[in-house]
């Protein structure tokens, strides 16, 4: 305790040497925990991302390494117990392409085998997978771009999604004015869309955008609501992306020349469930199509969200080793001021000496001493990290994936690190000071 003691009363005595002594290490500090909590907020931030919609389960088709093949049956068939394919009506009602209606490179053998058109998926099928304990809703979707125009303020790259009649109760749409899509409206076609609310905020400013007619590609459409897009802000957002849009899918495939679905989704409301009843779904879907060499499978984020997690881990890891060199710098500062205080105290260690301190005591003070320099320049550091943070969090949060988080296991690492660092060169000074002779050193002036 008496060593802690002349650690402190040495530095008090010392104030503005002591403080730019530490400007290294609290630099130092500073910048690592910043730079180890953006990245811990990006990965919570991506994290959040890829799971706050867990629940919503998406199944899709995946071939196999032969390529598609065309639902023609070359052997016996399962279902009939006998050789040769369907064809015609069959085939259609079934989402499997007839031979007639398949051209080029999709009807061709490859290796002895005709390969099998991507299934066409009918809403149907996806809607027998409710019957499937532990999914209570789906619902299917279209996607495009388009620009959207407004007299003469325009927003391109629209991301617009065409979205079935489930959609609104499955999801969960938080809409802000106006009305959802209707029966009516995908029944008669209806030229009726939803713009995002930073969309009609850019289209038509303080104006109201409701009953307000828009141009969406080459066709005009009427705004009938305004809703909040959950992803705005975000990386599923897209850098280039004018905004977002929903419209019919129905609508949409017949004005934009896409397929009517092209994303399924299943709603399983416990995350624990998710894989045993998506796998299930996936492969009812599959019975369902037809298919043979191809199958449905559910879209696994993991895999993904591990490599992302993975990339910004080690991006943080490098830059945080970079911003570390001014750990070392600052080491050697507090290795610096450490020699010149040795100096200065020689005649105290003298006296210490001779009353009867041995080599050890005065190796420990020396160490404790620079040890308290470095621990109270990490918590300066540790403290304006945090005040650095803030600022950012205030300043940039629209741009960031997650705010800047600083973990208890970071504050608490930084703090044993800037001990460490005043051991470490600490060591050096202190070892001369207890090799100093006692004689020599009540001799010194």
């Amino acid at each position: 305790m008496q060593n802690w003691k002349f650690a402190i009363s040495s530095i008090m005595s010392h104030k503005l040497r002591s403080f730019l002594t530490m400007v290294g290490i609290i630099i130092g500090v500073a910048s690592v925990v910043v730079i180890m909590a953006l990245g811990d907020g990006m990965k919570a931030g991506v994290t959040k991302t890829f799971t706050k919609d867990q629940e919503y389960v998406q199944i899709s088709y995946s071939p196999n390494k032969s390529g598609y093949v065309t639902g023609i049956n070359i052997g016996p068939s399962e279902d009939t117990g006998e050789g040769g394919g369907e064809s015609g009506p069959a085939a259609e009602d079934r989402g499997m392409a007839a031979p007639s209606d398949m051209d080029g490179e999709n009807a061709e053998d490859v290796d002895g085998q005709v390969q099998e058109a991507p299934p066409v998926v009918q809403e149907s099928w996806v809607k027998k997978l409710t019957k499937i304990q532990g999914i209570d809703g789906y619902y299917v979707s279209n996607t495009s771009n388009a620009t959207i125009a407004f007299q003469k303020k325009k927003a391109d790259g629209v991301n617009i999604q065409g979205v079935n009649e489930t959609y609104f109760s499955v999801k969960k749409v938080e809409l802000l004015s106006g009305r959802k899509l209707t029966p009516s409206d995908y029944s008669n076609f209806s030229r009726v869309v939803l713009l995002d609310e930073g969309l009609a905020q850019q289209l038509f400013g303080t104006e109201n955008p409701l009953n307000q007619v828009v141009s969406v590609g080459d066709n005009n459409y009427r705004v009938v609501g305004i809703f909040k897009d959950p992803n705005a802000g975000t990386a599923l957002y897209g850098a280039s992306s004018g905004g977002s849009a929903l419209m019919a899918n129905t609508q949409l495939a017949s004005e934009f020349g896409t397929d009517e679905i092209q994303n399924i989704v299943v709603h399983v409301p416990n995350v624990k469930e998710i894989k045993s009843v998506g796998i299930e779904a996936a492969q009812k879907l599959t019975e369902l199509s037809g298919v043979r060499q191809g199958e449905f499978q559910i879209f696994n984020l993991d895999s993904i969200l591990e490599e992302t997690n993975k990339v910004v881990g080690i991006m943080t890891s490098v830059i945080g080793a970079i911003a570390g060199i001014s750990l070392l710098v600052g080491g050697i500062g507090v290795m610096n001021i450490m020699l010149v205080s040795i100096t200065e105290r020689t005649r105290e260690i003298g006296l210490r000496k001779a009353l009867g301190a041995t080599r050890g005591k005065i190796l420990v003070q020396f160490l404790i001493e620079s040890m308290v320099l470095t621990i109270i320049g990490g918590l300066i550091g540790l403290g304006l990290a945090y005040g650095v943070n803030s600022l950012i969090t205030t300043l940039a949060a629209s741009s960031l994936e997650g705010p800047p988080i600083i973990s208890l296991n970071v504050a608490i690492g930084s703090i044993i690190f800037s001990a460490f660092v005043g051991i470490i060169f600490g060591i050096l000074p202190a070892n001369k000071a207890s090799k100093l002779n006692p004689i020599e050193a009540l001799r010194y002036e």
